[in-house]
């Protein structure tokens, strides 16, 4: 289809509008964070690098960090094991229920996330804490495990539709075992999608504040916790706007890998 010029420049113009919209807030957040003020003030009224030096100085943002890490961490393994066996067991057998169940894991990131706040919240307290569980960092895994579950789904089932089961079934009427099969096979095939879908994951994780703040309990402050928590404190806006400003570079670099690896070598999508 061949646009006219002047639609052309329509649509750039949206285009341009909506970049703005998302990244110049960005923009200032990564600028702020090098201003010598001590409170917000815009435009900044000189550069220095101070403030990054104290923001990895300050215990509580690195303990905080540390913490972010390992729930993204367990979470992504968690997303990586479920979503995997999930996306085979949809795209390899037909069974009653199958696209309701394909609905269901995906439903998790559709949902706002304080209505999945509340049932994790309702469901640990009278499920997991009779069990001697109680909040804290793996309650906080788990919560993220119910969105992250669906980008490591959404990308496998994809990958393995698009391949299809003949290769699969071609390697075992030649003689291989399932766990050849799957290791010669059905693995080279999907991992580059399980490799893209964990990277998402883990980023989906990392920057999550809502489902975090009714799973972590008093004991767990992830790092967006504790930017939200210290933005309203005296003196305490330069080593924030660090902060999120090395939150947004951890939260993207994962996301740009994915898009990388997910892309093949003629620029299309795998």
């Amino acid at each position: 289809m061949r646009l006219s010029r002047s639609a052309r420049l329509a649509l750039a113009a949206f285009m341009a509008v909506g970049l703005a919209i998302v990244y110049v807030p960005l923009l200032v957040v990564l600028i702020s964070s090098f201003s010598p003020d001590k409170t917000f003030s815009w435009p900044p009224s000189g550069f220095t690098f101070s403030w990054w030096g104290k923001a990895w100085d300050n215990q509580g943002a690195r303990a905080a960090l540390l913490t972010s890490v390992k729930a993204a961490c367990g979470a992504t393994a968690f997303a990586l094991v479920l979503g995997t066996m999930a996306s085979f067991a949809v795209a390899r057998y037909r069974f009653f229920g199958r696209e309701a169940v394909s609905i269901l894991l995906v439903l998790p990131i559709a949902l706002p996330g304080i209505v999945t706040g509340i049932a994790l919240s309702s469901a640990i307290q009278t499920t997991l804490r009779p069990l001697g569980i109680d909040f804290g960092l793996f309650t906080v895994i788990v919560g993220h495990s119910t969105f992250c579950i669906v980008v490591v789904y959404n990308n496998v089932l994809a990958r393995l539709r698009r391949v299809g089961g003949s290769l699969e079934e071609a390697s075992m009427d030649l003689g291989a075992g399932v766990f050849q099969t799957f290791r010669f096979v059905t693995f080279p095939a999907v991992r580059s999608a399980l490799l893209a879908g964990g990277l998402l994951a883990f980023a989906l994780s990392f920057d999550e504040i809502i489902v975090t703040t009714f799973t972590a309990g008093a004991g767990v402050q992830t790092l967006p916790i504790w930017i939200y928590q210290n933005l309203a404190r005296p003196n305490q806006a330069p080593i924030v706007n660090v902060v999120a400003a090395l939150l947004i570079v951890l939260s993207v670099i994962p996301v740009w890998l994915a898009q990388r690896v997910s892309a093949d070598t003629s620029g299309g999508r795998l």
